[in-house]
């Protein structure tokens, strides 16, 4: 309903109540009622006040009913403010992170893992010993990156109590576990304190030594210098991707830069030949290790046989 028609209809309602009201008041002051031991005149003064008060509580009660934006005000304000400052705060808090990493000044990042470990315990193990040098490692770590004031050394980092029990009831089972605490958000230099929470994976066998990891296809006779470099830069992705894929907790892989540069100039000095581009492990890797890769030439068929043993 329109706000003027709304009005129209108060104003026709209160118009035909009051009216209503005033014909019964004068009724019981002529009929000279009693209502309550009441005089006469009093009856009729209280009949009116009640027709008044009919009419406030309809009017009230047909805005409540078609208005919604009334309604809202009078019921829900109080939330519909307390959730607007909770916004108002959350913005100026990310206006205030946006502000410091555009800045430079965000020094840890939200999910950026403060410490990863590979544990695997055994009955005699003490696990509450175990998690706190975790966290003490974690909290040297950050206390280095965000600077807080005073400078002196102390604990900053803050993880909730039953986080660290379902971490130390999950890795009590004597197998291998990768452990990291990672931070709840983003910090910036100085703060006083880094909120983080732990974070547990089952420890996977990623590479084994001299395992051909991925590989790409090349005809140098169509390539160039810049096809070149895309084929190697596809092969380190496509060497990455399939790491991440089996489980592992590193987002980056070790290798030789000088090796893919004196690679890459062996094959723009060739003039033709179709070759295979691979990436072979260097050394048996577990989840938490950072994948150390070989890039290698070889024709396709020898390639391929690799592939298959």
């Amino acid at each position: 309903m329109t706000g003027w028609l709304l009005i129209l209809s108060l104003l026709i309602l209160g118009g035909i109540v009051s009216t209503l009201g005033d014909r019964l008041g004068t009724r019981v002051g002529k009929a000279r009622l009693s209502i309550f031991k009441l005089r006469p005149k009093s009856t009729a003064v209280l009949i009116t006040v009640f027709t008044g008060s009919i009419i406030s509580a309809i009017s009230f009660i047909i805005m409540v009913t078609f208005n919604s934006q009334l309604r809202v005000g009078l019921f829900e304000l109080e939330d519909i403010q307390a959730k607007i400052t909770k916004r108002e705060k959350e913005l100026k808090k990310l206006e205030q992170n946006l502000y410091a990493l555009r800045s430079g000044d965000v020094v840890i990042t939200s999910g950026q893992a403060l410490v990863t470990k590979t544990l695997r315990l055994d009955e005699n193990d003490d696990v509450k010993k175990e998690i706190e040098n975790i966290l003490q490692l974690a909290n040297r770590y950050a206390f280095n990156l965000s600077k807080p004031k005073p400078s002196q050394y102390r604990r900053i980092l803050l993880v909730r109590k039953d986080h660290i029990e379902k971490l130390e009831n999950l890795i009590a089972d004597n197998r291998s576990w990768v452990v990291s605490i990672k931070s709840a958000g983003n910090i910036l230099r100085g703060e006083s304190y880094v909120y983080a929470f732990p974070e547990a994976t089952l420890n996977k066998k990623i590479t084994r030594r001299g395992e051909i990891i991925a590989m790409e296809s090349i005809n140098l006779s169509d390539s160039d210098a810049e096809s070149i470099r895309k084929k190697i830069k596809l092969l380190l992705s496509s060497t990455l991707a399939e790491v991440k894929r089996r489980g592992s907790l590193s987002s980056e892989l070790k290798i030789n830069a000088n090796q893919i540069t004196n690679l890459g100039n062996n094959l723009v000095v060739r003039e033709k030949g179709n070759f295979q581009i691979i990436a072979k492990a260097v050394d048996n890797s577990e989840s938490a290790d950072k994948v150390k890769i070989s890039i290698e030439l070889q024709p396709i068929q020898k390639a391929l046989e690799n592939q298959d043993k």
